[in-house]
């Protein structure tokens, strides 16, 4: 393994393996040099538009290939774990994409052959990493306007429905709740904790995958409105009602974005971040640097943070009825 240039594979050539790519070529001494479909020439196609050096028709020839120290699962759901586990089994770093898994039994497993294998594990909640993420958990952990009271967080967008689309295929664990509904869930855990009682309900497809959640956690001293949705365009908003005021990420707050604080005599202010690619280069950046380490953990999303929000995520399919197996 080199400690300069940290050569990438990808398993996967869907749009968000797209997007990835896209910010690794912005990533100092990162180098996309694979790119694994089961479809050889999709993985061609990808290769080609995003400069890799080799495309594989298989996966497990990827896993194979000596040069490749990282490698960013970018399948379904459903696959994250076989394919986490593949990659752990040929001592390759892992960063896979969220959710981690379809539920908390296979985080765990994944995690044990992490730390088995002595090898780099992260989960890719992107939305960690972004520096507008980054500055309002500084504000929460400061107390810059106190406690938090409520805090109201959506995510909603409206695809047309077809039930050959990921998105609406229960068997790889498409819906709202694992696809969107987890930044909403994610946002409330990162800043509020696990919660003491959880309320949820939902309605599904004809598919059997969820179209719609809604999800109230419960504190001593707080409570949470999460909602996800797969038939309306939302704000997608994460507000913070402090004691002395009001922290909103704007829309779309689990991507780059900008911060508004409000204080309680009205005033606001809005805060901008300079961000120059998509997003993804910022969790990239990390992982390198954990490579470059020697790191078998990230300290900021680390195998407990995972865990607790699959163990939530589950807590909540079991409310609504929603089950993969």
């Amino acid at each position: 393994m080199t400690t300069n240039c940290i050569n990438w594979g990808i398993i996967g050539a869907g749009k968000i393996a797209s997007k990835f790519a896209a910010d690794l070529s912005t990533v100092s001494n990162s180098n996309l040099y694979a790119i694994a479909s089961r479809n050889l020439e999709k993985a061609n196609l990808f290769g080609k538009e995003f400069n890799a050096d080799i495309a594989y028709g298989s996966y497990e020839d990827l896993v194979l290939d000596a040069h490749i120290d990282a490698i960013y699962i970018a399948t379904p759901h459903s696959f994250h774990k076989a394919h986490t586990i593949l990659c752990l089994n040929h001592n390759k770093a892992v960063l896979c994409e969220k959710p981690f898994a379809m539920n908390l039994q296979e985080v765990e497993d994944m995690i044990q052959l992490s730390k088995e294998k002595n090898t780099l594990l992260m989960e890719a909640l992107w939305t960690l990493f972004l520096p507008h993420y980054q500055y309002v958990l500084e504000l929460i952990n400061n107390n810059h306007f106190g406690a938090i009271l409520k805090l109201e967080a959506d995510f909603g967008f409206h695809p047309t429905y077809n039930e050959t689309s990921r998105v609406f295929d229960k068997s790889v664990g498409g819906g709202s709740l694992l696809d969107i509904g987890i930044y909403p869930v994610f946002a409330a855990i990162s800043t509020l904790g696990q919660p003491e009682s959880i309320e949820a309900k939902a309605e599904f497809f004809s598919s059997g995958a969820d179209s719609k959640c809604d999800i109230k956690f419960h504190y001593s001293s707080a409570k949470a409105n999460l909602k996800s949705t797969l038939l309306a365009e939302t704000n997608t908003e994460a507000i913070f009602h402090c004691e002395n005021g009001i922290i909103k990420i704007n829309g779309r707050f689990h991507e780059p974005s900008s911060v508004t604080l409000i204080d309680n005599q009205g005033h606001s202010e809005l805060k901008t971040f300079n961000n120059k690619t998509i997003g993804y280069s910022y969790e990239i950046e990390h992982f390198n640097q954990l490579i470059r380490d020697g790191k078998t953990e990230s300290d900021l999303m680390t195998f407990e943070r995972s865990k607790q929000l699959m163990s939530t995520l589950d807590t909540v399919r079991a409310l609504i009825g929603l089950d993969y197996s």
